[in-house]
């Protein structure tokens, strides 16, 4: 089977494009293949700072003539249904068709449709082109005066087709003026000459020799390999960093490892700052001392050329760039030094955090009162948690951080230790953002989980308050990330903590400041009338006082729907959660069913226990049991009747109906019970005892009696099977 050879050659492609470009690329060209009809073996994509590639393996020579029937309209449907017909079958007139008998609805017309095959170079030679026109570069230009528009100048399109076994022909095409060829280039300084190529296996080959590693991963092996071995040879070890490792693949052709230096009066720096350094400006690698956190005085660049005297002039370039913005950021530290952390608040209310929700000055007076509220539920030191929701934000005025905004939090910890801060309080400051990102850890110490939980339930009901929720995909203020974090700070506490009240503590800090805002202006304007519309002082004092028992009484009206959706909210997150952790998303339904939103570590433990018991043969004969009882109540109770009232014991014949009877009264009590001292596993235990009375009562018991009574009282057994279960979960909604 022939094969396709692709190369789009243009200047630098921006590193962060470089994968899914490639990707684009196979997946277009691909599908216009499969939608003309023919097949492919096998597709691999590449990319360079330079050139996008790809390669088709096992096309056909030509796509197979197709036919196809499509239905039409019954013979005497009206002229627009037929012409509408004609038009979409491709006949010039209702004569071409055939007409099909239906026994069921008469005469229809049938177009029979045939495709003779196509040459697969035409497909090749009509998709390319189309595709490169309408390329889904996030960002793009075009030059000169042509139309075309690419991430940068496109320069030559590589294109051929043709078996293993023969000379490969070039698909013949043109894009504004360009070309299509079978040559190109290898690397822009060691190797620019132009070279013509045949298949892919050649290509790679040619481009090797000419400077080029083509494979991305490759590159990146290369480095990584070859920084190790360079630093290990110092005695040092490499700051792998899987970022910056990507981002230098894309910015080389032909990867060449150097070590450099700068002086060590800059490791006085925090490391980190000297990692953001050096990352951000020359993207470069730092390294430590082995088996430590201590950076040492190097750092590794990746350099595209291989240098006549062996990258000195390039390592001491960047050295000499890389002091230099050292210093900068040593003089920025040591600038921050000097001014306490608290002397930084005055600047915070100049600072809007949102128009709706006020001051960063303001935000951090609801963090302080509420992470004080809810210090003493976590274990907590209150005068702590509230010196350190104080000062968790005084680091983004700092030099430091608004040169290096990756670092906040962090750069807080550090003036707070060189400070005198109390070690809880600087560890809250830096870990009060956490956790980003599932993979982020959940702060630990009672200081920073109290904190960490003020910042971002703040945001969460400031947001709610002023209705700024995420909607579909767009989530602007990353709310749905706040609320993972949420989720995960209070399933990470070893003691309970109500999510409602939480949130209620949170809302305080906004209606507090409403009220005080309406209150006064109330009071100006009765202070304006108070001659006409009251008698005396005491009357305008009393009807100040009738109003604010109302204010009040509309904000929390208010508050309770907001707490709802909030809660409901959360809901949805922790079955996310719970969902990608592994859970069944039916049992984590089956448990929210029972309306108890508020306790999330219950939840998850109630889940668990419940996973863990329909796993058992006891759990799923009484889920069998449950479902059968709960068919024949739905198929009655859609008669109209219902089952819910006291079972008549003096009704009970048979021992089999008599022993349902007492086991469903004693599981049930059993279960509530050991739900109500938070025991998941012995309420599940009490519902297994369930198992043997169901399954004698439907093998030996017949519900639908003769006697209305008896019938009555047996179904009414039957629904206290479903009531017992309601104690742990609604099992109506377990799947499988």
């Amino acid at each position: 089977m022939p094969d396709l050879l692709l190369e789009l050659f243009s200047e630098e492609i921006p590193a962060r494009m470089q994968r899914k470009a490639a990707e684009d690329l196979k997946k277009l060209v691909t599908d216009a293949i499969v939608e003309a009809g023919l097949h492919y073996e096998g597709a691999k994509a590449f990319s360079t700072p330079r050139r996008l590639a790809l390669t088709v393996t096992g096309v056909p020579t030509h796509s197979a003539a197709t036919r196809e029937e499509r239905k039409g309209p019954k013979v005497g449907a009206p002229d627009a249904a037929i012409q509408g017909f004609l038009r979409g079958a491709g006949l010039a007139s209702i004569d071409q068709a055939h007409v099909h008998y239906d026994p069921k609805k008469g005469d229809f017309y049938v177009a029979h449709i045939e495709k003779p095959g196509r040459d697969t170079k035409d497909v090749i030679a009509e998709a390319i082109p189309a595709i490169i026109r309408s390329f889904p570069w996030p960002k793009s230009m075009h030059w000169g005066t042509g139309r075309l528009n690419w991430v940068r100048p496109l320069h030559t399109i590589l294109c051929t087709f043709g078996p293993e076994t023969e000379e490969p022909e070039v698909i013949d095409f043109e894009i504004e003026g360009i070309r299509s060829g079978n040559t190109t280039r290898g690397h822009r300084f060691m190797a620019p000459d132009v070279f013509t190529v045949k298949r892919f296996d050649d290509y790679a080959d040619k481009l090797e020799k000419a400077k080029v590693v083509l494979d991305a991963d490759r590159r990146k092996d290369i480095i990584l390999h070859d920084a190790r071995d360079s630093v290990f040879a110092l005695g040092l070890e490499l700051v792998e960093d899987e970022g910056l490792l990507e981002e230098v693949a894309g910015l080389v052709e032909w990867p060449v490892v150097l070590v450099g230096s700068f002086e060590e009066e800059f490791l006085k720096i925090p490391p980190e700052v000297i990692r953001a350094t050096i990352r951000a400006n020359q993207k470069c690698f730092v390294v430590r001392k082995p088996g430590t956190n201590e950076l040492a005085n190097r750092f590794v660049l990746v350099s595209n050329i291989e240098a006549s005297d062996g990258g000195k002039a390039i390592s001491a370039g960047n050295s000499r760039v890389i002091r230099a913005r050292l210093s900068d950021a040593k003089f920025f530290y040591e600038t921050d030094l000097r001014a306490p952390l608290e002397s930084r608040l005055p600047k915070f209310k100049d600072i809007i955090f949102h128009e709706k929700l006020g001051t960063q000055a303001e935000r951090i007076e609801r963090i302080e009162k509420l992470a004080a509220e809810i210090a003493p539920l976590v274990g907590a030191d209150v005068d702590k948690a509230k010196r350190a929701a104080r000062l968790a934000k005084m680091d983004l005025v700092t030099e430091v951080v608004g040169e290096f905004p990756e670092v906040q939090g962090l750069m807080g910890k550090y003036y707070a230790l060189a400070q005198g801060e109390d070690a809880s309080v600087a560890t809250a400051i830096e870990d009060h953002y956490k956790p980003q990102g599932p993979a982020d850890r959940v702060p630990a110490d009672p200081v920073a989980i109290a904190v960490a939980l003020a910042d971002k339930l703040d945001t969460m009901v400031g947001f709610w308050a002023i209705d700024e929720k995420p909607t579909g995909s767009k989530d602007p203020f990353a709310l749905r990330r706040a609320a993972l974090g949420i989720i995960r700070i209070i399933l990470s506490v070893p003691v309970t903590l109500r999510l409602g009240a939480a949130i209620l503590k949170a809302l305080d800090g906004f209606f507090d400041k409403d009220e005080a805002a309406a209150l006064a202006r109330f009071e100006e304007k009765q202070l304006a009338v108070s001659a006409q519309d009251v008698d005396g002082e005491q009357d305008l004092d009393n009807a100040l006082e009738a109003y604010g028992h109302e204010f009040r009484r509309n904000l929390r009206t208010r508050s309770s729907a907001l707490i709802a959706d909030l809660l409901a909210f959360f809901a949805d997150r922790l079955k996310v959660q719970l969902r990608e952790q592994g859970a069944r998303h039916d049992l984590v339904d089956a448990v929210y069913a029972l309306g108890d939103q508020d306790d999330l570590l219950l939840i998850v433990r109630r889940v668990e226990a419940l996973g863990t018991f329909l796993d058992t043969e006891d759990g799923q004969n009484l889920l069998a049991g449950y479902r059968r009882a709960a068919n024949i109540l739905k198929a009655e109770e859609k008669k109209g009747e219902s089952f819910e009232g006291e079972i008549d014991a003096a009704q009970l014949v048979l021992p089999e109906e008599q022993a349902l009877f007492v086991a469903t009264r004693f599981a049930r009590a059993d279960a509530e019970s050991a739900v109500g001292r938070e025991d998941f596993e012995g309420a599940m235990a009490a519902l297994a005892r369930l198992r043997a009375p169901v399954d004698a009562f439907f093998d030996k018991v017949l519900v639908n009696a003769e006697d209305p009574a008896v019938r009555i009282n047996r179904l009414r057994l039957l629904a206290s099977i479903r009531t017992a279960t309601l104690a742990v979960a609604d099992f109506s909604k377990v799947g499988g």
